[in-house]
Parts: structure tokens; sequence; C-alpha cells
């Protein structure tokens, strides 16, 4: 497959930021991770010399070039999955994602994601996102819903990717947690990282975990319970579910972090309805960003789903 020559200049936003982070938002085809490897193989430079430190902070002014391979073409069909769509126009679109459906083609799931039903309503996604990823500029659990912007053209994939990297986006979920956290309302800066016995799970003692910041309030409490409104200031993987459970709060639904506290309660209807619930009770509630081609303020908000309110009524009880 036959290279291609990128090159960009830092700008005054970007100065700061590590040389893995910018490339991953400024070519958004390749994840983070693969720059990573990129750079550690010295295949880009700044002002010219090979550079091997991915976590190296620009400066405004470098200049940097890398060799790309030509990318790859999507070989991915459209379904017909059914999907609310809160917005499109000609450069993003913004859609709820229900529980249950990945977003984007991978191990295990090669059909019957959320980029399937896209492409089944003759949606054009921004091929920046790669072969297995058109559009995508972020995700959500499996098990969680809720709000979702994609991109549509590789211009506002890159502005997006930026915006994400830079923290501009500012994204709210609704979570139902066990217990109820003191304080009431607070901010979480435990570091993540991806766990040494298990390298499915993230955790807060991993030995060289990434930032992470979560802002939380309490917007109802019972025993036992507590709704809690949660702002990510950094988009780490499950970074809301590993941060209130090494609190122990997990969310409700959540066993994987969480384990299965339901079984020793007392009252059965709550146990039942805890036991029944399918999902993780957490739901992407609001996203907030700057428009990639107007520059307008916008801001979409997917209510949260009956059957969470349901849960949220019989442990209320």
């Amino acid at each position: 497959m036959s290279a291609r020559r990128v090159t960009l200049a830092v700008t005054a936003s970007a100065a700061g930021m590590r040389l893995d982070t910018l490339l991953a938002a400024e070519l958004p085809e390749l994840t983070r991770s693969a720059w990573k490897r990129l750079i550690e193989e010295r295949r880009v430079t700044i002002d010219g010399r090979a550079i091997g430190k991915a976590g190296l902070p620009v400066k405004e002014g470098m200049a940097l070039a890398v060799e790309l391979p030509e990318r790859e073409t999507s070989g991915l069909t459209g379904e017909a999955i059914p999907l609310e769509v809160l917005y499109e126009d000609g450069a993003i679109a913004v859609v709820v994602k229900p529980a249950g459906l990945v977003v984007h083609p991978g191990h295990g799931a090669r059909r019957g994601t959320l980029v399937h039903a896209l492409l089944g309503r003759g949606m054009t996604l921004a091929p920046a996102g790669g072969a297995d990823r058109p559009g995508i500029v972020h995700r959500l659990d499996k098990g969680t819903s809720g709000v979702l912007v994609v991109a549509k053209t590789d211009a506002a994939h890159r502005a997006l990717a930026a915006a994400f990297a830079r923290r501009e986006v500012n994204k709210t979920y609704r979570a139902l947690v066990w217990g109820r956290p003191q304080p009431p309302a607070g901010r979480i800066e435990d570091a993540i990282g991806r766990s040494r016995s298990d390298r499915t799970k993230m955790t807060v003692s991993a030995k060289q975990g990434r930032p992470a910041t979560t802002v939380y309030r309490t917007v109802g409490s019972w025993p036992g319970f507590a709704l809690l409104d949660v702002d990510l200031v950094t988009g780490r993987t499950h970074q809301i579910r590993v941060h209130f459970a090494a609190r122990r709060h997990p969310v409700i639904g959540d066993t994987r972090y969480g384990g299965t506290p339901w079984k020793t309660m007392r009252d059965p209807v709550r146990r039942a309805a805890i036991a029944a619930f399918p999902r993780l009770a957490l739901h992407a509630l609001r996203i907030a960003f700057v428009h990639p081609v107007t520059g307008a303020a916008v801001a979409f908000e997917a209510p949260v789903p009956p059957e969470i309110d349901a849960l949220v009524g019989a442990v209320k009880r």
C-alpha cells in the first residue's frame, strides 16, 4: 500500500498538547495509541528531526511531518436499525444511541452497530474516522444510552476531534448509583489506567494511569441510592463507571465493576427491579460544542429512557 506525506504546523491553540494527542486530533484516521507507536518508531519528524517521544509537549510554530499509508476503503454496508436523529446538516449529525448498540465494528461486533444504522439511513460519514469507524468522533459504552455526535465530512471530523482533545466539548450524564456519595456534589480526579490483572478493565490503581476528572452533583437520593448528574472533563474509557466504583458507589447494572449487590437486598420489589434491569443505569443526557462549520455554540439533549425512569421509581418507593 502506498504512503502519503502529511505535514502540519502547530498553532497557538494546540501549544502544550502531547504530540500523540495532537496528531490524533488533527489526523483522527489513526487512534492515539497508533500514533504513539508511529512516533516511537520514529516515523514522525519535528522541524526535520525524527522524534521518538509520544508525550512531547508541542510548541507553536513547530512543523510536523509523517508518512501515512493510504486510507483503507470501508466495506461496511447499511442496516435497517431504528435510530433517533436529533439533528442533521451537511457536516454533522446528532443521534440518540440506544443501550445495547455498539458504536462501531470491532472484535466481536462486525454487524449491527451504530455505524451500520447510520449507513442504513443513507447517511454519508467522514472517511477520516477510519475504515471501521467512519464519522465516529467519540463513543459510548454498549450498555450506555444517550446523545452522540458524528461527523459527515473530514473537515468536521478534524474540528470535532480537536475540540474533544482540547476539552472544549461539554458532556453531562445521568447516573443511578449505589449508596449516596459524600459530599453530595464534588470533583473526582483519580488517574485511570488499564488493569494489569484484566486488560479489558480500567482501574484507578494503575501505575501509569492517565489524568481523569469527573464532576458530579446529586439530583435525588434515597436510602441506598443516589441519582447523579455527571460532567466529564476528560473522556477516559469507562471513566464514570471506574470513578464511582472506586468510591463504592458503582452504577446500578454495572456487574463488571460493581458486582451484584442487589442479591443481598431485603426489599423484594427493589431487588426484583434491579435484577431485571438489562443495562447500565447510565445515560448521556446532554452534549454542547461549537459547530465545526458555523462556529455557533450548539447543545443537544436526549431524554432519559423510560426504563431508567421506571427503575428510579422502583428504588425510591
